[in-house]
């Protein structure tokens, strides 16, 4: 295991919840999953794990390097047998890749094993947040912001099936949208409970 994935967290954090089960955190590229998920992490005073930079740890490249040399269908198979490990490892919050959710084997491991979290963002959020980095495989298209439509709509009916859905707006900041996981997340004792 990489040590990209945990937190380092002081002793104060996480007392009052007990996480019973890995919070898995579902959506599209730009929804805040890695950024949510280590400060969520770290007010859990549980370990964050990311199945991408697992992914990347594993093969000592980048995503788009994966993607160009192998192509997604490989990726996906990887992406699918690190997912299934880190939920195999102590309970956290993971953060996956914007298609993980869209197959079915991943969706059934992830509720056997966890529950999912979708944080759901519009378009234009997500355009705004993805619109200047070069680090998305599937973005790199002769028209991006048409490629991104395409995928949201795609993919949003898939990433409502997960077992709860906070919003992720754009307008309050990583904290605010903790508290709004956790407050989703309590509705779940089956999943958090306070101590």
């Amino acid at each position: 295991m990489s040590e990209i994935k945990h937190n380092t967290h002081s002793a104060d954090t996480g007392q009052h919840f007990y996480l019973h089960k890995t919070v898995v955190l579902v959506g599209m590229m730009g929804a805040g999953k890695t950024a949510v998920g280590r400060a969520l992490a770290a007010r859990l005073g549980v370990p964050f794990l990311d199945s991408d930079a697992e992914i990347e740890s594993a093969a000592n490249m980048t995503i788009p390097e994966i993607f160009e040399r192998d192509g997604e269908p490989f990726f996906r198979a990887k992406e699918s047998q690190v997912i299934g490990r880190l939920l195999d490892k102590e309970k956290g919050i993971l953060s996956t890749g914007g298609g993980a959710f869209l197959s079915q084997e991943n969706r059934e491991m992830i509720t056997r094993q966890g529950a999912s979290v979708w944080l759901r963002a519009d378009l234009n959020v997500l355009w705004n947040r993805v619109r200047h980095k070069d680090t998305r495989p599937l973005l790199r298209t002769k028209n991006p912001h048409a490629t991104l439509k395409t995928l949201y709509e795609a993919r949003v009916p898939v990433y409502a099936e997960a077992d709860l859905t906070v919003t992720s707006d754009g307008e309050v900041s990583i904290d605010k949208m903790v508290d709004r996981v956790i407050v989703a997340l309590m509705t779940r004792p089956d999943v958090l409970e306070r101590k």
